[in-house]
């Protein structure tokens, strides 16, 4: 399959890697172009490109990029994208953390319906609820009793099997999140989100979500306990456990 994703961070990198580890022809881009990603396409053996070769000829596209950037792509990105071309945003609304205010999701609009209004495009939200350590080092074989799980939302049905074959693909269990607008039970400090659950718990997790609890959480108990975790800049890896704790505490199952 030919995968496009623009921003390699922690997670956009993490993805790039464990796909192409998987056979997946994979282009990686970001917004400064070729030369500022062919370093690490060449590590994990990616191709290199600019945000328009990502996605044109791609049969999935990967936003992973910092949050509100999706209203800064050009208007006409996907003007050559292949017909059906599937778009999963995989990215996370932390504001006053890291991003500014977006009103209409401070008024409730899930996250990734923004991003798919800005687009003007039917998308797909998965992979923002796993941590990229989790990602990278947790994966298990199919049918492993222990196997992590990853929520899929989005609407069509032929899509969504592609986007929860990928998940398969890179060692995790697909669960189905519901439709788009039902994503925001898979946003930050809702019970499914980055608590390294299984299949049925992380079900649990998504229909035991309270519209309108979780920014509360995470505006509040999340963002002062998370902050002194990383007070002493710790490496991510030794603090993942504690990371995962402080979110199942947040919303006990």
């Amino acid at each position: 399959m030919q995968i496009g994703i623009i921003g390699i961070g922690e997670m956009g990198g993490t993805i790039a890697r464990r796909l192409r580890e998987r056979g997946h022809s994979v282009r990686v881009a970001n917004s400064r172009g070729p030369e500022a990603v062919k370093q690490f396409a060449d590590e994990i053996g990616a191709d290199a490109a600019d945000i328009y070769g990502a996605v044109e000829g791609a049969d999935v596209v990967l936003l992973s990029m910092p949050f509100p950037a999706a209203a800064k792509l050009p208007s006409d990105l996907f003007n050559r994208a292949a017909q059906g071309v599937v778009i999963i945003d995989t990215a996370n609304y932390y504001p006053d953390v890291r991003d500014p205010h977006i009103p209409e999701i401070d008024a409730e609009m899930p996250e990734s319906v923004w991003v798919s209004r800005q687009l003007g495009r039917p998308i797909f939200k998965a992979l923002n609820s796993i941590m990229f350590h989790a990602l990278s080092e947790l994966s298990k074989p199919e049918g492993s009793p222990d196997r992590l799980a990853i929520p899929v939302a989005g609407e069509n049905a032929r899509a969504k099997q592609i986007v929860m074959g990928l998940v398969n693909d890179m060692g995790f269990d697909p669960v189905d999140g519901g439709s788009l607008e039902e994503s925001w039970r898979q946003q930050p400090s809702t019970p499914a989100y980055c608590c390294d659950y299984g299949a049925e718990k992380t079900l649990e997790g998504i229909r035991a979500a309270v519209k309108g609890k979780a920014e509360k959480i995470r505006d509040n108990a999340w963002r002062e306990n998370y902050g002194r975790l990383f007070a002493d800049k710790p490496a991510y890896a030794d603090v993942h456990a504690a990371v995962i704790a402080l979110n199942r505490s947040l919303n006990p199952l």
